[in-house]
């Protein structure tokens, strides 16, 4: 599956803000926050019930990058969770490690634009923008309603 890129700005805020600058009295180690960090993005992942078993979130905040492990019960689920962690602030790139209990044929990947629609994007890669529902579907649930995507969020683009 590889290294995947995401664009650092853009995303959940699970971490930073307010706790981290309550936490620059207590001046935490990098490691200590970056196991923080890791822990937000794993409940964030556990949130979602994809269906992860042995789930092991590493965060490393110098890099910006994720590193998962674990198993995952279908490659929508795998890919998934590498959505979740990649769609966090402060996330540049994803290394999903993660084995596959039924393994399927991988999706493709569209960074949202500004402008962008889902319609749009089904157009673009379906051919039929009235297939929008799938991509909907595919990202669920991650997306809540097929209107509120933003600049910078990855999404799944599954196979017809």
């Amino acid at each position: 599956m590889g290294l995947f890129s995401f664009i650092k700005e853009a995303g959940e805020k699970l971490f930073g803000g307010k706790d981290a600058q309550a936490a620059t009295a207590a001046a935490p180690s990098q490691d200590e926050l970056n196991a923080t960090a890791a822990k937000a993005i794993e409940t964030y992942i556990g949130t979602q019930n994809l269906g992860a078993t042995n789930l092991q979130v590493a965060f490393d905040g110098s890099q910006g990058k994720v590193t998962v492990k674990g198993d995952a019960p279908t490659q929508a689920a795998k890919e998934k969770i590498t959505l979740c962690c990649g769609n966090v602030a402060s996330v540049t790139s994803v290394e999903n490690l993660m084995n596959v209990t039924n393994p399927e044929p991988e999706a493709q990947y569209h960074d949202v634009v500004r402008g962008d629609t889902l319609s749009a994007i089904a157009k673009k890669f379906y051919g039929d923008a009235n297939k929008y529902p799938k991509i909907f579907e595919a990202n669920k649930p991650m997306l809540t309603h097929p209107d509120k995507i933003y600049p910078g969020q990855k999404l799944r683009i599954p196979p017809l």
